[in-house]
């Protein structure tokens, strides 16, 4: 149970790092992909908190 969780966490925060990655290469304003970064992040905190039986 514990390390499908912990695997379930590492999963959660490579596609994070991969999609601010991604975000990062854009050709776009400065501003719209501050933005971006910014939701991504979010959705990714509230994702790990899901994990950890936070909510």
């Amino acid at each position: 149970m514990a390390t499908s969780v912990l695997i379930s966490i590492l999963i959660t925060f490579l596609v994070i790092v991969l999609v601010l990655y991604l975000v990062a290469r854009l050709p776009v304003d400065a501003r719209m992909k501050q933005i971006i970064q910014i939701i991504v992040v979010l959705i990714g905190i509230v994702s790990l908190l899901k994990y950890i039986a936070v909510f």
